[in-house]
């Protein structure tokens, strides 16, 4: 499966890093709430941003309110850079403009003057990478969340894995590539770039199933990011309440990968969890 974006390679210099930062634990009912930012260890020459950025930020704002998701560039030239914004796919049209301005407005506190920058929020997703950006494999693994305790019972991962069941066959007739289900207490979610095709994104999401029951075990609640899409999932033996939810301890992986000219980077990717992370964050 080819998910990749492919543009032309204009950082020759030194190696491109980028850097997850998992912030401190808020409630999922916060659509503003960060979950992880992004940020590139190269800076735009001087330590300035240039135009493009904030342009390319209020396009994305511009053209949220009426779109779930939306990617373009901006400025031909050195300076060009290329941005998109992905909504929650249960947000309402003013909830997701709200998110993606939030998100796009704070690519340069979090992240200063990188090339690159992600942000991801609990309700949104958010990025942009200077032309010529360095990319990854649609199902790389980028970033992952794995609950403290266990399900609490034997028949849990019978239980969690049949609410995997559902959500990869959802996915392959979903719209926009969001399916949510619940089983016995057990809620997940996934969700996929809103540009792949279904087949593409029904494989995403079997590999982001596949990676979570290896990385997160018999634990309560989990989620795992892979580049083009993402699952997350909860236990709640009382029931799931509404609209999902749940905490979780943070596992970051930073992963460092070499281009065919030497550069390593990594890129995280989309969009919404239901539960948050312990660590703290200076955002």
């Amino acid at each position: 499966m080819d998910i990749r974006r492919p543009r032309r390679l204009l950082l020759l210099a030194a190696a491109v890093f980028f850097h997850l930062h998992a912030p401190l634990l808020v409630s999922c009912a916060d659509i503003y709430a960060l979950i992880y930012k992004g940020c590139a260890n190269q800076s735009f020459p001087g330590g300035v941003v240039p135009p493009s950025v904030p342009a390319l930020a209020s396009t994305l704002s511009s053209q949220s309110s009426s779109a779930k998701f939306f990617k373009t560039s901006s400025s031909p030239g050195s300076a060009s850079v290329f941005g998109l914004f992905q909504c929650r796919g249960d947000l309402s049209g003013s909830d997701c403009a709200s998110c993606v301005s939030r998100a796009a407005s704070s690519w340069s506190n979090v992240c200063g003057a990188s090339v690159a920058a992600r942000v991801q929020l609990a309700g949104c997703l958010a990025l942009y990478e200077i032309s010529g950006f360095p990319q990854v494999s649609g199902v790389q693994m980028l970033f992952k969340t794995c609950g403290t305790g266990g399900g609490g019972g034997g028949d849990f991962e019978v239980r969690r894995d049949t609410a995997f069941a559902q959500l990869q066959s959802g996915i392959s007739t979903s719209s926009g590539g969001f399916v949510a289900t619940s089983y016995q207490a057990v809620y997940a979610m996934a969700q996929c770039e809103g540009d792949l095709s279904t087949g593409d994104c029904g494989q995403c999401v079997t590999q982001a199933v596949q990676h979570v029951e290896v990385e997160c075990g018999g634990a309560s609640s989990g989620q795992v990011y892979l580049d083009k899409c993402y699952i997350s999932y909860s236990y709640y033996p009382h029931g799931v309440p509404h609209g999902g939810g749940g905490q979780q301890t943070a596992k970051t992986v930073a992963i460092v990968l070499g281009g065919a000219v030497g550069l390593g980077f990594l890129v995280i990717c989309l969009l919404f969890a239901k539960s948050l992370t312990k660590k703290k964050d200076d955002y």
